[in-house]
């Protein structure tokens, strides 16, 4: 038995093939948008074509699960066309109650969105990705609702569409002024773009997982971020996340 997949998405980018190459191929550009910037890259099998084609393979393991994600690039007009595909096989013991292409084809829709506005708001600014994830308990709708009270949204996210103007005061952290860039309906989900960041809160419920963030923050361009201050700010959010649902 197999389960394998495919996932498949299509984006046009603001900007050259060069430019897009370098935000999916290296770890300077993937800090500005990707899932897992900070991934190791050992025992990865890669495959460059520089700027056209970008693959990564992870290794098979015993039961037969492997994930690859190919990066295709093609000049237009005016920028780039991005094909993106995830396909792999998810091994003969994969059981779960959601469906693993549905619940990730979300999430890159989400992805390939944050590229975007990566390479259309920031590009050439340095980057670097924050992350956090509440206690495991924090793992229901009735979580997410805490969270927007301690954002300051009393009246909760859902009444929010793309372009409206958003202010979050967590505790103890900046204030975050921006507009809403992405809307996922029916999920518990706030995406905000403000001048210094891309702030993505998630409800992983569906998944069986707890309320968690992830962050890209953009600093001057040509003056890169401090690692130290980046892992600063990190500890910030999951100390705060902790005292929310402690």
């Amino acid at each position: 038995m197999t389960n394998s997949f495919e996932i498949r998405k299509d984006v046009d980018l603001p900007v050259s093939p060069e430019q897009v190459w370098h935000a999916v191929a290296t770890p300077e550009g993937q800090a500005g948008w990707s899932p897992d910037p900070y991934m190791e890259s050992e025992d990865l099998d890669i495959v460059e074509e520089r700027p056209s084609r970008f693959v990564v393979r992870t290794p098979e393991d015993a039961h037969g699960a492997f994930h690859a994600f190919e990066y295709q690039i093609q000049p237009l007009d005016e920028g780039s066309r991005l094909t993106f595909i995830h396909s792999g096989d998810l091994g003969n013991d994969w059981q779960s109650d959601f469906d693993y292409a549905e619940i990730t084809g979300y999430g890159w829709n989400l992805y390939m969105h944050t590229l975007k506005q990566y390479l259309t708001y920031f590009a050439g600014r340095p980057a670097v990705y924050v992350a956090a994830q509440a206690p495991d308990h924090a793992n229901t709708h009735q979580a997410w609702q805490q969270l927007e009270q301690a954002l300051g949204l009393p009246d909760g996210s859902a009444q929010f569409t793309v372009g409206d103007e958003i202010r979050l005061e967590p505790s103890g952290l900046s204030v975050i002024e921006g507009i809403i860039d992405y809307v996922e309906p029916g999920e518990d989900f706030l995406a905000v773009r403000s001048q210094d960041g891309l702030y993505r809160f998630h409800s992983l419920e569906r998944i069986g997982m707890p309320v968690a963030l992830g962050h890209y923050r953009y600093g001057a361009a040509l003056q890169p971020l401090d690692e130290e201050q980046r892992k600063t700010e990190e500890q910030a959010w999951q100390a705060w996340l902790q005292n929310v649902f402690a």
